[in-house]
C-alpha cells in the first residue's frame, strides 16, 4: 500500500509541477514484496574487500540481509534485480550542493532573474542528482521557504530527489552582492545568534556562516546549532579562518582553503586532526575550469539541455560563451595546482574527507559533479576504496550527529550496505575501483527501498 500511495503522489507531481519543463524524468518501479539485488560485486562502504556474487535483500525501506549468495537466503516472493557483471554500492552522498544553481556563469544576473522560479529550479536539480546516483545531499545555501518545502516534499514522497539536509540562507557578515533571499546579514554576534535561532525555528538541518564572520559570530552560531542538535558548516579560507572555525567548534570546513599557499602548515594539520572536524575540499569548484578548457564541448552536452527548461538552458549556455573571462575563475587558474599536495596532507593526517562539489556553481553541473570529484580524489592519490567511503559512510557519520527531541545522538541510518540500514543502493555498469568514471554508468538507483530506472 505504501508503494502504491508513493507512486500516485509521484505520478500526480510529474503531471503538474514540471509538466513541459523537462524530458528528463526518473520513474519509480512499483513492486509488491521484497527486492533482491543478485549477482553483483558488492562494495558495502565499510572499506573491506568487495563481496563477489552478492545478494542484498530489501524489504520496505530497509536492507534486511546482505552477503554472498551462499550466505543469504533469497525470499521466494522476491523481485529480482539482476546485477551480474555490475557493481553494487551505497547511494552517493553529495555534501556540498546548491540546488538553486545550475551552472550559470554570472550570479549577478542569474539570482535576481530567477527569484520567482526557485522552487521549479530546485525541484529539477533534486531529480537530476537522484538520477545520477546521489541518494542524500546537503543543500548549502538557498532560500529558506523553498529549501524546507522541497526537503519535506521529498520526504513525504510528493517529489523525487535525494534525502536533503538544508541550511537555508547563509548567515553573513556582509552582503557580498547576493540577493536578500540568499543570506541573512549580521553585523555582530548578537545578530548572528538571532538569525541562527530564526533558521533553527524554521526547521533547517544545519547552519552555514559565511562572508568572513568574526570568531564571536562563529561561536554564537555554533552554540545555537549544537544546542538545537544540528551541525555547522563553515568556509575554509586562510589558516586563520580554519583555526577560528575549529576554535568555534564547527563540524565541517568547506573548500580547500589556505589560499595561495602550496601546503598546509603542520600546526594547522595538527589542530584539524585533533578536532572532530570533517573537511569537504570541493575540488570541482576550481578544477571545472581546466576540465572545460581541455574539452569545451562538454558545455554543449545534450544532457544539460534535456533537463533544463529551454529558456534557462539558453541563458546558462550563453553565460558560458567566454568562460575564460569570468571573474569567478580568476583564482582557479593559479590555485588548483596546490590542491593535490594539500589533499594528500589531509588524507595522510587522517582528517575525515567528504565528497562535496559545490555543484550548481559556474560550469559545475549536477549531473556529473559528484563522480568527477571522486575521480579527482583518486588522481590526486587517495585510494579508490577510501574515496567511496568519503561519498558514503563518512558523510553518514557526520549527518548522523543530528539530534532532535530527546537530545541524544541519532543512529547511523545510511551510508553502508548492511542489515538494518536504509536501502539507498546504486548499481553501476563497471568497476569504480578501477575507474571512478564508471559511476556515470548507472543501471539502477534504489532510495529508501524504492527502485528507480
Amino acid at each position: 500500500m505504501k508503494r502504491i500511495i508513493f507512486f500516485t503522489l509521484v505520478s500526480s507531481w510529474f503531471c503538474s509541477d514540471l509538466a513541459g519543463a523537462s524530458s528528463y524524468d526518473i520513474e519509480p518501479v512499483i513492486r509488491n514484496g521484497p527486492i533482491a539485488i543478485v549477482g553483483g560485486m558488492l562494495i558495502d562502504g565499510n572499506e573491506g574487500l568487495p563481496i563477489h556474487d552478492s545478494v542484498i535483500v530489501v524489504e520496505g525501506d530497509r536492507i534486511i540481509d546482505a552477503g554472498t549468495r551462499v550466505d543469504v537466503e533469497i525470499p521466494p516472493n522476491a523481485n529480482i534485480i539482476d546485477a551480474h557483471g555490475y557493481t553494487v554500492m551505497p547511494g552517493l552522498v553529495e555534501m556540498h550542493a546548491h540546488l538553486m544553481l545550475v551552472g550559470h556563469g554570472k550570479y549577478s544576473e542569474y539570482l535576481p532573474r530567477y527569484e520567482k522560479r526557485v522552487s521549479e529550479i530546485m525541484t529539477i536539480s533534486a531529480k537530476v542528482l537522484l538520477k545520477h546516483g546521489v541518494t542524500t545531499a546537503r543543500d548549502m545555501g538557498a532560500p529558506l521557504k523553498e529549501s524546507i518545502e522541497l526537503r519535506d516534499a521529498i520526504k513525504k514522497g510528493q517529489k523525487v530527489g535525494p534525502s536533503l539536509f538544508v541550511s537555508g540562507p547563509f548567515i553573513s557578515r556582509s552582503d557580498n552582492g547576493l540577493p536578500h533571499y540568499f543570506q541573512l546579514i549580521a553585523k555582530d554576534a548578537d545578530e548572528a545568534r538571532t538569525h541562527a535561532r530564526t533558521l533553527i525555528a524554521a526547521g533547517v538541518d544545519l547552519l552555514k556562516p559565511w562572508g568572513q564572520p568574526t570568531p564571536e559570530m562563529l561561536k554564537a552560531v555554533v552554540e545555537e546549532a549544537h544546542q538545537a542538535g544540528i551541525h555547522v558548516a563553515a568556509h575554509g579560507g586562510d589558516y586563520r579562518d580554519i583555526k577560528a572555525d575549529i576554535d568555534a567548534g564547527v563540524d565541517s570546513i568547506e573548500h580547500m582553503g589556505a589560499i595561495g599557499d602550496e601546503e598546509f602548515p603542520s600546526d594547522s594539520l595538527r589542530i584539524m586532526a585533533e578536532s572532530r572536524v570533517y573537511y569537504t575540499p570541493t575540488l570541482m569548484v576550481d578544477n571545472v575550469y581546466d576540465i572545460t578548457r581541455d574539452f569545451p564541448a562538454r558545455l554543449d552536452t545534450p544532457l544539460l539541455k534535456s533537463y533544463l527548461p529551454e529558456d534557462i538552458y539558453r541563458d546558462v549556455r550563453g553565460s558560458l560563451d567566454y568562460f575564460s573571462r569570468l571573474t569567478y575563475f580568476s583564482g582557479s587558474k593559479r590555485e588548483i595546482y596546490t590542491f593535490p599536495k594539500k589533499l594528500m596532507q589531509l588524507y595522510r593526517a587522517g582528517i575525515p574527507i567528504l565528497v562535496g562539489t559545490d555543484s550548481g556553481t559556474p560550469m559545475n553541473f549536477h549531473h556529473e559533479s559528484t563522480w568527477r570529484e571522486m575521480d579527482l580524489m583518486v588522481r590526486y592519490g587517495m585510494s579508490p576504496m577510501h574515496v567511496i567511503s568519503s561519498a558514503t559512510s563518512l558523510p553518514a557519520r557526520l549527518l548522523s550527529r543530528q539530534r532532535r527531541g530527546d537530545g541524544g545522538p541519532s543512529t547511523n541510518q545510511f551510508g553502508t550496505i548492511e542489515p538494518g540500514k536504509l536501502a539507498d543502493i546504486i548499481v553501476v555498469d563497471g568497476n569504480p575501483l578501477e575507474h571512478m568514471s564508471a559511476l556515470k554508468n548507472l543501471v539502477y538507483v534504489v532510495k529508501n527501498g524504492i527502485e528507480y530506472r
